[in-house]
């Protein structure tokens, strides 16, 4: 499966992510604590082998991005995934629209804190954050 989308020039994520192809990481928002219980985390673990109790980072075929510990610790998180994006760049990863849902943000919020993943190849963000960079 080949999730994969270019729409003028920018690597789309598809919404909603219901299956990776090979190499390719669902991105989803999380709590700290690594409780998936609900949202794009539940899914992630149910389906994707996202880790009870990881909140951060590389787990299962996904990617946990903590969201609900306020903007400080959200913003220094997509810092600490960008960096990972650079590093495996033999991984393709599909970002949801992380801190949008239960956490409460809005995509004009979020959107920014991506900015440095633009230029990753390898990393591909959901339409609402490039509609609001």
């Amino acid at each position: 499966m080949d999730n994969k989308q270019t729409v003028d020039g920018r690597r789309v994520a598809p919404e909603p992510i219901k299956e990776l192809g090979e190499n390719e990481i669902f991105v989803f928002g999380s709590n700290i604590q690594g409780m998936h219980g609900g949202g794009a985390a539940w899914y992630a673990n149910q389906h994707f082998g996202a880790e009870w109790g990881v909140g951060e980072g590389l787990t299962g075929r996904c990617y946990a991005l903590p969201t609900m510990e306020g903007e400080a610790s959200l913003c220094h998180a997509v810092k600490n995934f960008i960096e990972c994006a650079r590093v495996h760049k033999e991984l393709t990863f599909l970002v949801t629209a992380v801190g949008t849902g239960i956490a409460g943000y809005s995509p004009r919020e979020v959107a920014p804190l991506f900015k440095d993943a633009v230029e990753l190849e390898n990393v591909y963000l959901p339409k609402t954050f490039w509609d609001n960079m």
